[in-house]
Order: C-alpha cells, then sequence, then structure tokens
C-alpha cells in the first residue's frame, strides 16, 4: 500500500469524521433522553454508558488495525469477518437499543437524515485514496460505490422535511435508497477482500485493515446503517 500520513487532509478525514460522528451521538443520546422527560441526572447517565460503550468500540477497532490481526487473511475465519460481524451486533444494538428507541421517537425526523450527509465528504476522501493508489477504485463513485448520493441527497431531504416543503414519504423513499447504495458498497468491499477477490489481485480491498482507515467500516459504516435503521423506526411508529 502507498505510503500516507494522519495529518494529510484526506486521510484525517477518516478520523475526523468518526470523532464527529461519536460526539454528535453522544450529545444527541442526553437530548432526546431530556425531551423523553428523564431527569437531567438520568441523561447524563445514558450519555456517559453511550460515550463509553462507543469508545471502547473505537479503541478496539483502532487496536485491532494497528496490531496487524486483521490482516491475517489465512486464518478460518479471517479475523476481518469477526469485524464484520461486530458491526452487525453493533449496529443493531444501537438502532434497537433505548437509544435508537428514544432517537426514533424524540428526534426531529429531518436531523435524523442530516446526519447521514456525512457519507458526502466520505467518499470525497475515499476517491482520494483510490487516485493515491491505498484503496482499490471499484469502492469509489468512479467505481461501483454510489453512495455519495446519499449524502449529497441526505442534506436536502433534510432541508426539505425541516422546512416543511416534505414529510415522511420522501424520507422512506430516500431511506430505501440510501440503505440500498449502502448495502451495494458493503457487498462490493467484502468481494474486494484477499479471500474473494472478486475484481483481480491487483485490486484488492485491504487498506481497512489499517490505523485510520478501519474505522471506515467500524465506525462509518456502522453509523450509516444504524442511521438506516433508525430512520425507518421513526418512519413506522
Amino acid at each position: 500500500m502507498a505510503p500516507y500520513q494522519l495529518t494529510e487532509p484526506a486521510v484525517a478525514a477518516f478520523v475526523v469524521i468518526p470523532l464527529v460522528l461519536f460526539a454528535l451521538l453522544v450529545w444527541s443520546v442526553a437530548a432526546v433522553w431530556r425531551r423523553a422527560g428523564a431527569s437531567p441526572a438520568s441523561a447524563r447517565r445514558a450519555a456517559t454508558i453511550t460515550a463509553l460503550v462507543a469508545g471502547a468500540w473505537m479503541a478496539a477497532t483502532w487496536i485491532a488495525g494497528g496490531s496487524g490481526i486483521l490482516r491475517e487473511w489465512d486464518l478460518k475465519p479471517p479475523p476481518f469477518a469477526v469485524l464484520l460481524l461486530g458491526i452487525m451486533v453493533v449496529s443493531s444494538m444501537l438502532a434497537f437499543g433505548p437509544a435508537g428507541r428514544n432517537l426514533a421517537r424524540h428526534a426531529p425526523l429531518w436531523a435524523l437524515v442530516a446526519v447521514q450527509s456525512f457519507r458526502l465528504p466520505l467518499e470525497l476522501a475515499m476517491h482520494a485514496m483510490a487516485n493515491r493508489g491505498i484503496m482499490p477504485v471499484q469502492m469509489t463513485y468512479t467505481g461501483r460505490n454510489f453512495d455519495i448520493v446519499s449524502g449529497a441527497t441526505a442534506m436536502v431531504v433534510a432541508a426539505l422535511v425541516a422546512a416543511g416543503y416534505a414529510g415522511r414519504r420522501l424520507v422512506i423513499a430516500w431511506n430505501v435508497l440510501g440503505f440500498a447504495l449502502l448495502i451495494n458498497i458493503i457487498v462490493v468491499a467484502v468481494r474486494s477482500t484477499p479471500v474473494f477477490a472478486a475484481f483481480g489481485p491487483d485490486r484488492l480491498n485491504t487498506f481497512v485493515t489499517y490505523v485510520p482507515f478501519v474505522w471506515l467500516p467500524a465506525v462509518m459504516v456502522s453509523a450509516a446503517l444504524a442511521g438506516h435503521l433508525i430512520v425507518a423506526r421513526a418512519t413506522v411508529r
């Protein structure tokens, strides 16, 4: 893989965006707990638990990426598969646990959509990494990844809903589209790993096993997946 520095803007995006998402999650949990009628102490406790769990997940995946264990592709199952399972578990816990319930019930619908706009700068950073030879091109919007549409339209849909020009139907349609695009890139990313090498041995997805790029699946994919599930809960209740 081509050399890189954490201080490079496109590389730093893989650290800054997850940290912003972490801070936003903790703040949002405290806010929706208060909206639900909880005492300030209960809201602080919920936010603290959320911060501890999310922080532990981020620390564990960062350590895994730094240790090299995720690059042991010959193990059965490969550790990267365990990471993928962890992403599904973490996303489901967030979406269907108390935090997801209160976010779906008490957070403004436009805000739940707006959060997903992080996928726009993420896709731009991923494109820059592909140009550097760090990640395979099929995982960018010039290849088989069209998730940039989710990020760009999230801002538009959120603005329309917040202004009262659109409602649940548009959000549901957007959510289905965004979820489909997310599943598409997850499939492309998995098929690009050395286990499958579906796009050839010179276009492998191994960069996500290094720091800080491990936070792409561990944090940002988790946030996108949990976000879609929470929006779904908010629109069907």
